[in-house]
């Protein structure tokens, strides 16, 4: 994305959530503390306009900066994103441990980070590796290939262990907080937002996608027969872009 940036006279501003990288960890967080946040930091940028961009678990952080802060927000893009749980067969295709996860988390919510966070610290310091092999293993063709790039592999792995540099307790919680009541209505939403997603993802599955597109009022949504959850974002980050500030 840095790359792709510049090229299109984009400036790419990327925030580290409460418990990722540099952030503090910040307990009883919620989706809907996330506007203040952007808030603040526009005004000490001096950015009286921006579009947001998340892709995957970012998705509803830029839904809710789109729902909330309507007057600064051009327009929201989302890839690959989490959706909310509340709708009929919403993980249908989801690999079955994101499944059982979320599940737990939506209904017994200390079970669920008593076990992701050994899960999530094995990731963590898994040296040769982006994903372990059994984990690769249930991806789409597509993915496997994207993750063959040893550039690509070196990238993520980087940016893997910078986002856990103070631990894994934000990671965890936002496992939480996707699968809880996000606090606000995808039906609030009035700026225009873009959305991308693969139907072969099998870690955010696309009746995830689908449903965030019919909720979602001024949406302009596409769906890629041969992406999955990794492919689309590294591979089709110019246009993404392109699309936010066009």
């Amino acid at each position: 994305m840095a790359e792709a940036g510049p090229d299109l006279g984009v400036r790419i501003i990327a925030v580290d959530r409460p418990g990722y990288g540099l952030s503090d960890f910040q307990a009883n967080r919620r989706i809907l503390d996330w506007p203040k946040d952007i808030g603040e930091l526009a005004d000490s940028l001096r950015l009286e306009r921006f579009s947001v961009l998340g892709v995957s678990g970012g998705g509803p952080y830029a839904a809710v900066c789109a729902a909330k802060m309507p007057e600064r927000v051009a327009v929201a893009g989302m890839v690959c994103s989490v959706g909310p749980l509340d709708g009929p067969g919403a993980t249908r295709g989801m690999v079955g441990f994101n499944r059982r996860l979320l599940f737990l988390a939506r209904t017994v919510p200390a079970l669920a980070r008593l076990l992701a966070g050994p899960v999530v610290r094995v990731l963590w310091r898994y040296e040769k590796d982006v994903l372990p092999l059994r984990v690769e293993a249930h991806l789409p063709e597509t993915d496997r290939r994207t993750l063959a790039r040893p550039e690509l592999r070196r990238t993520l792995l980087a940016n893997w262990q910078e986002a856990f540099r103070a631990g894994t307790r934000g990671m965890v919680w936002d496992g939480c907080l996707y699968a809880w009541p996000w606090g606000f209505e995808l039906e609030e939403i009035r700026v225009p937002v873009q959305l991308w997603h693969g139907d072969l993802d099998v870690n955010v599955p696309p009746a995830m996608g689908r449903a965030l597109a019919g909720r979602i009022r001024n949406c302009r949504s596409r769906f890629y027969a041969d992406e999955g959850h990794f492919s689309l974002p590294f591979g089709r980050i110019g246009e993404i872009l392109a699309a936010l500030v066009g």
